[in-house]
């Protein structure tokens, strides 16, 4: 389902306002909140973002390959694959042959890595009520909606696809 969206196009010499590209706004924006929220599990749990990103994944939504944590966050495979390594080693997650594709790995929490992630829930959660308590109930389910559709927009692969200038 291809929509041809007809940009138009800046003025001759006209400057490239960054400070009001979305892109540039949106990934300002995500690294403020990944900040915010890395101070509660970082120096207590000895987390990067990646590493909580990845047991966020496995906690919410049980065992699966790395591919199913690559799905969910959007990480690039070497983001995931470090991950990956530095949980096994902390012994936070492990990792087994999937019993109907022997060359396929299954990750999960271990009992360590289940009870780090059921503390950090709450921590995060208390983040993000700060973050919008000046929002109100309305300003709230208009983020919610812009956001899903965003990430909609954004999941599929033809979107420069989609572009006529």
């Amino acid at each position: 389902m291809s929509r041809k969206s007809k940009v138009s196009t800046p003025a001759a010499g006209a400057p490239f306002e960054l400070d009001h590209f979305l892109p540039f706004r949106l990934s300002v924006l995500g690294n403020r909140v990944t900040r915010a929220v890395a101070r509660v599990y970082a120096k207590r749990f000895q987390l990067s973002a990646p590493e909580w990103r990845t047991m966020a994944v496995l906690g919410r939504h049980g065992a699966m390959p790395a591919h199913g944590v690559i799905e969910h966050t959007a990480m690039d495979k070497v983001r995931v694959s470090r991950a990956v390594a530095r949980l096994l080693a902390s012994g936070r997650i492990t990792r087994r042959a999937d019993a109907n594709d022997r060359r396929r790995v299954i990750l999960d929490l271990t009992p360590t890595g289940r009870a780090v992630y059921t503390q950090i829930v709450p921590l995060a959660l208390a983040v993000e009520a700060e973050l919008v308590t000046d929002l109100t109930i309305e300003e709230r389910k208009v983020l919610e909606g812009v956001m899903r559709k965003l990430e909609s927009r954004s999941a599929g692969d033809d979107v420069e696809e989609d572009i006529e200038i």
